[in-house]
């Protein structure tokens, strides 16, 4: 995973650049669902610089709007397969990454998952918090 708690504003915006430059390229050759990622990307820097992925369920409404997160998380070299035969995915998937919490699609599961995931680390006294 990218290590983004070290650093600075710069560096976070040059990383935020980065991310959308990715983004572009990918879905300009692949398809896929641009804007929803691209308004994204500050938020889910933001998630992973005050939350803990390795630890904290993160979990998005619109798993379209995962695209940072996913390149966050360990498939920045696998991004450029994103919607193809035997690539990565385009939603958040389990299967695909121990960052993705739930297989996602489109709108109005988070509130659900997130109620449930809150639920399930009370009831097992975790010390884990859903990011929604």
């Amino acid at each position: 995973m990218i290590d983004i708690k070290s650093k600075n504003t710069e560096e976070l915006n040059e990383l935020a650049t980065e991310i959308r430059s990715i983004i572009l390229n990918t879905v300009g050759a692949n398809g896929g669902h641009l804007t929803s990622s691209l308004g994204a990307v500050e938020i889910i820097l933001a998630m992973h610089y005050v939350f803990d992925a390795d630890n904290d369920p993160f979990i998005f409404d619109v798993s379209h709007q995962a695209y940072a997160h996913k390149i966050l998380t360990d498939r920045k070299d696998s991004f450029s397969t994103l919607r193809q035969f035997d690539g990565i995915s385009g939603f958040t998937k389990p299967s695909e990454s121990k960052y993705d919490y739930f297989v996602a699609g489109h709108s109005s599961t988070s509130i659900s998952i997130g109620v449930g995931a809150a639920k399930a680390i009370q009831m097992k006294n975790e010390d884990r918090i859903p990011v929604a």
